[in-house]
């Protein structure tokens, strides 16, 4: 589609095609109802939009008719150049599906770029595999044991506020765990393979437990009024329920002391975990700012 075709296209058709593309391409498919409870048009303007955007962009978009639904084509090329940061928080938060545009702002603002994003045809390949509910074969590069290939059962996207991370099972350690998306190379859709009762994500107790955590203003850190202010905390306490497969991250993110007894020294240090035993058995709490599981207190103490 060329820059001359787009410009011959109103507004609101363009939205609609870009609406057509994201679906296709991360979602892995898309029924002319979409188009219509979306934009809220007739059955016979979403017929033509899908028509349009296979005219215009052909390859794209295949018609299934067993399923019928339009699916990815196999020489799929991205029409609309969507920034990571619009596809995130589309398919997170459910919005910003319109053509990608550089608009004025209403106010000034300044926010903290990401020093990273995650390549889109790779996000896309594990967007894909989560909402068809299929393995995902994948290259992965971690720094404990360089290059391995891996077959995985992704089912959710986590943003650790530093990066994104795809939750997923992985059949090489037999273990639900967390991969950085920015690692994973060469994806490709198992289409074909069963995912097993055991590889789904009900039976990720990481996942489906519920941590409640109550954190409260630093009690070495002056004036604690104005953490209460800051955080919106009710009675002096931000009480928070987080899945543990994310407890970690938030924990770190936000500076949060977790020592039993509010031990650690720094301006960052703002709240305090009030109960550091909240996060017993959350695997990823080594990452919480000085958390100390029971067990090595005890350690500890035996070797004093």
């Amino acid at each position: 589609m060329s820059n001359e075709q787009l410009a011959d296209l109103t507004q609101p058709q363009r939205d609609r095609l870009a609406f057509v593309e994201l679906r296709v391409r991360f979602i892995g498919e898309m029924r002319r109802h979409d188009l219509v409870s979306r934009f809220g048009i007739q059955s016979a303007a979403a017929s033509r939009d899908l028509a349009l955007y296979k005219e215009l962009a052909p390859g794209n978009i295949d018609y299934d008719p067993k399923g019928k639904s339009y699916v990815l084509g196999p020489d799929f090329r991205p029409v609309f150049d969507f920034p990571p940061e619009r596809v995130l928080s589309w398919l997170t938060q459910g919005f910003g599906d319109g053509e990608p545009m550089r608009l004025k702002a209403w106010v000034a603002s300044e926010s903290p770029s990401r020093l990273t994003h995650p390549d889109l045809d790779v996000l896309a390949s594990v967007t894909r595999a989560i909402h068809q509910e299929c393995p995902l074969g994948i290259e992965y590069h971690s720094i404990s044991s360089g290059l391995t290939e891996r077959e995985i059962v992704p089912f959710a996207l986590i943003d650790n506020g530093l990066r994104w991370h795809v939750r997923a099972f992985d059949r090489k350690s037999q273990e639900f765990r967390d991969f950085v998306i920015t690692r994973i190379k060469r994806p490709v859709l198992l289409k074909e393979q069963p995912v097993a009762p055991h590889e789904m994500s009900d039976q990720d107790i990481q996942w489906t437990r519920i941590v409640e955590l109550e954190l409260v203003p630093h009690p070495d850190q002056p004036r604690p009024e104005i953490t209460e202010m800051d955080y919106s905390m009710q009675g002096g306490v931000l009480r928070m329920k987080l899945r543990a497969a994310t407890a970690g991250y938030i924990l770190r993110q936000w500076s949060v002391d977790c020592t039993p007894d509010h031990s650690l020294r720094g301006h960052e240090y703002r709240l305090w975990l009030k109960d550091h035993l909240a996060i017993y058995g959350v695997r990823n709490a080594v990452l919480a700012p000085g958390y100390r599981s029971p067990d090595q207190q005890r350690l500890e103490a035996e070797t004093d």
